[in-house]
């Protein structure tokens, strides 16, 4: 195998790159299929004026990366970050089409983000930048074109923003432009909490197949943002024995099991999980090596790579966050035997809800969060089974088998729709 620097190994492009090029050769894919599908339709850089609350006017870098079409309207997150980059986008986009595809739902993968520290800029701050980078992207996006939901560092709150800003360009409401939104402008019950539910399910079949139980099964959880907070409490009142929770700055450990309703009100009244009298202060670089059944990364990229993916010791590694592990790390994991439950089956969850929301909104009819979840739970389960008999057939890992089976689907398309002349 050829060496790589750390720097390759961890650019999510590359990553992305390196498991598509693996999973289209093993399908023998067409070498012009090869390449549509390698790259991005569209790709689109705006330069954001922003007048900041001391008066001082300030331009911001935006981007729009819409992936593929051919299943249906792009989809996919916008995030603000200090390290947002043009790549980072283009590999989240090309990870959407193919979560989508996994799960069977009829959209293509898009990416948004904006370089900003959203933590340094004010509520104002943040919607004027919101509204001036959607009113940019507005030609761009729509219900039928590019459905943009919340990610790193944007909620409901941006959501709305943004869909109060393209519904005055259209002069009239279209609450399907965006997904994630509040409950009552157009929000689906249950898509707060759809990616953690998403992660319990796909663990719930793991388990099954390893022929483990809920109650011995120890989980580390890492990050405990919105999906991992979720996952985290779902998880323990199903059962699971929740043992680590690590954040960036600082990690909790219990070997008996964390008290996740505590924690929950514990970080509801402090704004923070450290000093939760529950649990040990642990070094959160250390959790993700602690023994267990289930670890599930759900914070950003590139956390298990060639460095300590030989001293990750569970048997499950459940892939809450996009591009957890590096391609390096794949190899590492499958010599151990260790069963990943990857992240575009994985995560799911949250677009499958984000499909829902968007098929409520065409409808004007919203479902129960009951039918959400139900929903929910025979696409999740149903994805699940196909990966892991595309993987058992084909003699692949299951990451590679989740490729494999995403890039089939859009290459039928492709090839029934021909390609526009």
């Amino acid at each position: 195998m050829k060496t790589i620097s750390l720097e390759q190994e961890i650019n999510p492009w590359e990553a992305q790159a390196a498991r598509f090029d693996l999973a289209a050769q093993k399908l023998n894919l067409d070498e012009g299929l090869w390449k549509v599908l390698r790259y991005p339709n569209r790709e689109l850089i705006v330069h954001i004026p922003v007048m900041m609350d001391n008066g001082h006017l300030e331009v911001f870098t935006g981007f729009r990366v819409q992936h593929s079409i051919a299943r249906g309207p792009s989809k996919g997150g916008i995030r603000y970050s200090p390290d947002v980059t043009l790549d980072e986008v283009r590999a989240l986009a090309s990870w959407m089409t193919w979560k989508c595809a996994v799960v069977n739902i009829p959209f293509g993968g898009a990416k948004g983000g904006v370089i900003c520290d959203p933590h340094k800029m004010s509520m104002g701050e943040l919607e004027r930048m919101t509204r001036r980078y959607t009113a940019e992207l507005v030609e761009f996006i729509g219900p039928e074109k590019d459905v943009p939901a919340p990610d790193v560092n944007t909620n409901e709150q941006t959501m709305a923003w943004i869909m109060d800003t393209y519904s005055m360009h259209m002069r009239q409401t279209v609450t399907a432009v965006v997904t994630g939104k509040p409950l009552n402008i157009g929000g689906s019950r249950g898509r707060r909490e759809a990616t953690g539910r998403g992660i319990m399910i796909v663990c719930d079949e793991a388990i099954k197949k390893l022929r483990l139980n809920r109650e011995s099964t120890r989980v580390i959880i890492q990050g405990f943002g919105n999906v991992g907070s979720n996952a985290a409490k779902l998880m323990a009142e199903a059962g699971y024995k929740i043992i680590g929770i690590a954040e960036v700055d600082g990690g909790l450990y219990n070997k008996n099991g964390i008290d996740l309703e505590a924690l929950w009100n514990f970080r509801e009244r402090e704004g923070t999980i450290h000093g939760f009298p529950g649990a040990e202060a642990y070094d959160p670089a250390e959790l993700l090596v602690t023994d267990c059944e289930i670890l599930i990364p759900a914070a950003t990229e590139n956390q298990i790579t060639s460095r300590n993916a030989d001293r990750v010791k569970c048997k499950i590694l459940a892939e809450g966050a996009n591009g957890p592990t590096t391609a390096t790390a794949d190899d590492i994991l499958g010599d151990k035997k260790v069963f990943v439950i990857p992240d575009i089956l994985c995560n799911a969850g949250g677009v499958t809800t984000s499909y829902f929301e968007w098929v409520q909104d065409r409808q004007g009819y919203f479902w129960k969060e009951a039918v959400v979840n139900e929903q929910l739970e025979h696409i999740m389960i149903g994805a699940f089974e196909d990966v892991v008999r595309y993987a058992e057939t084909h003699g692949v890992n299951n990451r590679i088998a989740a490729y494999m089976l995403a890039i089939d689907r859009v290459a039928y398309t492709i090839r029934q729709r021909g390609i526009y002349a």
